[in-house]
């Protein structure tokens, strides 16, 4: 475990920010900042979450690997 405040205090959410910025933020500009949060919005929501795939989902986008999951968990 790391110390305060550096990477590996939360290892995940640093991949993911990582990848925002080398996916999106690096590749574009945007006239206003509104406009570079609704670019972040809809990378999340449209494309991260829905479409791309991910290693430790078994390469499935993390909407597919959930819907998986719910369908095969009993209802008690």
């Amino acid at each position: 475990m790391g110390s305060v405040g550096d990477a590996y205090d939360n290892a995940a959410a640093e991949s993911f920010i990582a990848t925002i910025k080398s996916e999106l933020l690096h590749r574009y500009s945007w006239p206003t900042r509104m406009d570079a949060e609704l670019a972040v919005f809809d990378f999340i929501e449209v494309f991260y979450n829905r479409r791309r795939r991910h290693s430790t989902n078994g390469l499935l986008s993390p909407m597919v690997f959930e819907e998986r999951y719910w369908s095969t968990v009993r209802v008690s």
